[in-house]
């Protein structure tokens, strides 16, 4: 089980070099990128120089689903530059997301035919989940079932806080689709609690056996909500599994 840390959990701290220096001290090793910190060549080479000189891997990245459609080559060269295997990318959080059963299906659709593409380039490619993704449409589905059922080789990033805020049983939803999770993110509450964006904590059943025994997961991402303070996020080794 390997630990990472969200790079966007400290994106409001003074400077990337005072973030990796602290992320070393507090013991971990791989990094998760997201998409303004290599908005450029330029941008992933100074980057990759700061990975470099603390020693972090960045085995996965966020990418915007418009970065990958009109700039794909530039984007997978960044990618391999900064040693990215996996790219995720994830709905909007703040603006609407599809609102129908179709335009769930052709968004699949969409993301099965990018996954098919990054892996003939030697990608992987998968969804991160916000809320909305469990929220039942007018017919009654629900948006991620559309998504996995219909983009059949695309991998899921589950963000189990995200999941746990609809009222859904995250334990149902590892059980059902674990083999196509190859990252979680857990909100960092130093407990068996994670936390939302609100500082509620929400209670999960125990759930490491789970996706130990249910999922592909061999990457956990450890975030948090206070992008001023990385100390906030804890020792990986402390954390409460």
């Amino acid at each position: 089980m390997d630990f990472c840390l969200q790079l966007h959990s400290a994106r409001k701290v003074q400077t990337w070099n005072n973030v990796f220096q602290q992320a070393v001290r507090l013991g971990y090793t791989q990094v998760e990128g997201f998409q303004e910190l290599y908005t450029t060549l330029e941008a992933a080479h100074n980057l990759r120089s700061l990975l470099d000189q603390y020693d972090l891997d960045m085995p996965i990245g966020h990418f915007d689903l418009s970065e990958l459609e009109e700039n794909l080559d530039e984007s997978l060269q960044i990618a391999g530059l900064l040693g990215i295997h996996t790219i995720f990318s994830s709905g909007p959080m703040h603006s609407q997301p599809p609102n129908s059963p179709k335009d769930w299906s052709l968004l699949a659709q969409h993301l099965e035919c990018i996954a098919n593409i990054l892996r003939q380039k030697g990608f992987h490619f998968g969804w991160h989940n916000q809320t909305y993704e469990f929220m039942p449409l007018a017919d009654g589905r629900i948006p991620m079932e559309i998504i996995l059922s219909e983009a059949p080789t695309l991998e899921w990033e589950v963000d189990l806080t995200s999941l746990a805020k609809t009222g859904a049983d995250p334990l149902e939803w590892l059980e059902a689709q674990g083999p196509r999770i190859t990252a979680v993110h857990i909100n960092n509450s130093g407990s068996d609690e994670l936390q939302d964006c609100a500082g509620t904590n929400i209670e999960i059943p125990p759930w490491r056996s789970t996706l130990e025994e249910k999922s592909e997961a061999v990457i956990y991402v450890i975030k948090q909500d206070d992008p001023n303070n990385i100390p906030h996020l804890t020792d990986p080794s402390l954390i409460a599994m």
